[in-house]
């Protein structure tokens, strides 16, 4: 009687943990899930206001992280080069930026010159 007792609660037990453990998984997903969108919704915004004939170095910053960080570098290394020909003071993170998505649409030869202009402005020393 106490085996039988004893195998029901280790049984239930287990049963416990698990549906605790599925329900934390579904609740770290779902701010994820939000944050997504409203970044996707910036995105929008951003691309409304550019075809418009807006574009101020800021707003191509921003616009240009959202392809970048959503893996669209083809559109993050249009809006960089954009903002590479409308001010030549920016921060050496923009210039990392841009040569990461250059490399990915097969532009090499210009990634690398932005390489070395992101090494010379962050004080890294090339060899």
């Amino acid at each position: 009687m106490q085996k039988n007792l004893l195998f029901y609660l280790t049984i239930l037990g287990l049963l416990s943990f698990n549906s605790y453990a599925q329900k934390a998984k579904a609740a770290s997903k779902e701010p994820q899930k939000k944050d997504n969108y409203t970044y996707i919704d910036a995105v929008k915004t951003y691309e409304r206001v550019s075809e418009k004939g807006y574009k101020s170095p800021d707003m191509l910053k921003k616009l240009g992280d959202s392809y970048f960080f959503n893996e669209q570098l083809d559109k993050a290394a249009k809006c960089y080069g954009e903002l590479c020909e409308m001010t030549t003071n920016l921060e050496p993170v923009y210039y990392y930026r841009y040569s990461i998505a250059l490399r990915a649409i097969g532009e090499t030869q210009k990634a690398g010159e932005n390489l070395k202009k992101f090494n010379e402005l962050s004080g890294n020393q090339s060899k």
